[in-house]
């Protein structure tokens, strides 16, 4: 995507020490979401801590989904306010901080969850994912500010990849010393919390050591509720004139719904559903971070060249393949094994069903960040990424509570075709976003407003 020199002058690029500093924190809190949502805690929640009370954990399953649903609603309530306070005051930094601190400590607790103890873990769960998806907004808010428009695609994906670098060392530690997320292994299982809270804290200390904040305080007036409802209300009269943007978060919603299912359950489907066993699934970890880094960093190098709306689309057809292939591999395993003589079993290939899921997860995500920051005006960004944020975690209250309540009728393997639908709708909503359309607007704003 081409922009001009005085666009380019603009938004110079941020040094690379700040580049990496702002990265780090996509490195640091990674160790969160695969080892307390995607990987550890989650299995250990749902087959340790609820266990399976006669209805093939489809209770537990629920309550895990709940609690999500629960974090992800306080996100689409608070974050677009935060976003607008953020941008008023020029202190992207100070909120970013407290999430992060938020998020160490209730991950940190979660070591107190023992089996039965259903309650505290929900309560921990709730505060340490709502301060975590906070923490990706205001993150995510200081993009824009790194590089000119053509570079935020490998920016962006540098920082994605850079996550999964940091889940494959987490994971890695956790499968050395704290073993497998069972009942036998429940006393050393427990420091997963406690490991992950560590990680988050020495992790991130480059990003708020190098990160520099950028803008111009406004100077104090109204308190700063009433300030954040006035710009949000602003701004929502506003997305008129940012059209592209307004429809593309549409079209997010649905597909980080399909995205938020899968990063939920998608070990859990392996444990309930596939039936693998511990080192199949440990397999499986190091697979999916190190596809999802290649993917961020393949696609984020692409969408710079043909169009992060393009890589964008292209990334969700992949995520409909991988959500079809998730879905057949128990009967294609068997399919298999009578036409061509085979001897596998439905983990083995699931793991080649891993490698298509991780480069989808990598690759979409990244993209959908960075087309983002090409539609935001600079002084609007932390604004914009808060309903960045807000389509997110909306998408995350429908699609788990959504598959919560599906998977609860017709069980988990039918119910994971739901994310193939979700995929396929948001396919169609952005076949109507230009790229080039949205970026001109942002420009537009920016010249009316003095940047």
């Amino acid at each position: 995507m081409s922009v001009t020199t005085a666009d380019a002058a603009a938004k110079p690029w941020a040094s690379r020490k700040e580049i990496l500093g702002w990265a780090m924190f996509d490195f640091a809190n990674q160790a969160y979401t695969l080892l307390i949502i995607t990987v550890v805690f989650g299995e250990l929640f749902t087959t340790v801590i609820v266990g399976d009370r006669g209805d093939d954990y489809r209770l537990a399953n629920f309550l895990w989904s709940l609690a999500l649903a629960i974090s992800y609603l306080m996100v689409v309530i608070t974050g677009p306010l935060c976003g607008a306070v953020m941008d008023y005051r020029a202190d992207k930094k100070r909120f970013l901080f407290a999430s992060y601190l938020a998020t160490i400590g209730a991950t940190a607790m979660l070591y107190f969850v023992a089996p039965g103890y259903v309650v505290l873990g929900l309560v921990l769960i709730v505060v340490s994912n709502y301060a975590y998806s906070m923490g990706e907004s205001f993150i995510a808010a200081f993009l824009p500010d790194l590089g000119p428009p053509e570079a935020l695609g490998r920016i962006s994906g540098f920082g994605w990849a850079l996550g999964y670098v940091g889940g494959l060392f987490a994971a890695g530690f956790t499968l050395v010393a704290l073993g497998e997320a069972t009942a036998a292994n429940f006393d050393r299982i427990r420091w997963v919390g406690p490991f992950a809270a560590a990680f988050f804290l020495f992790a991130a200390i480059p990003t708020f050591l190098w990160l520099r904040e950028r803008g111009t305080p406004q100077p104090p007036g109204l308190p700063y509720h009433r300030i954040a409802w006035q710009r949000v209300s602003t701004t929502l009269h506003e997305l008129r004139r940012f059209r592209d943007l307004g429809l593309f978060l549409v079209s997010l919603l649905f597909s980080m719904a399909g995205v938020y299912i899968i990063i939920a359950f998608a070990f859990i489907y392996g444990a309930q559903v596939i039936g693998w066993d511990a080192a199949i699934r440990n397999v499986m970890f190091i697979i999916v971070q190190i596809t999802a880094a290649a993917g961020a960093l393949g696609f984020g190098a692409i969408q710079d060249r043909i169009g992060t709306r393009v890589t964008y689309l292209i990334t969700l057809a992949l995520w409909v393949a991988a959500i079809l292939a998730i879905w057949a591999t128990p009967e294609l395993t068997a399919w298999l094994n009578a036409h061509l003589g085979l001897g596998w079993e439905a983990q083995h290939l699931f793991l080649v069903v891993g490698c298509l899921a991780g480069l989808s997860l990598g690759s979409s995500q990244s993209a959908s960040r960075a087309l983002v920051g090409l539609f935001s005006p600079r002084r609007k960004a932390a604004e914009f990424f808060g309903f960045w944020g807000l389509a997110n975690k909306l998408a995350g209250v429908v699609g788990i509570i959504g598959l919560g309540l599906l998977q609860s009728v017709v069980g988990l393997q039918a119910s994971i075709l739901l994310c193939a639908a979700l995929f396929i709708i948001a396919i169609v909503i952005c076949l109507g976003v230009s790229q080039t359309r949205g970026m001109q607007a942002a420009r537009d704003w920016e010249a009316r407003n003095g940047g």
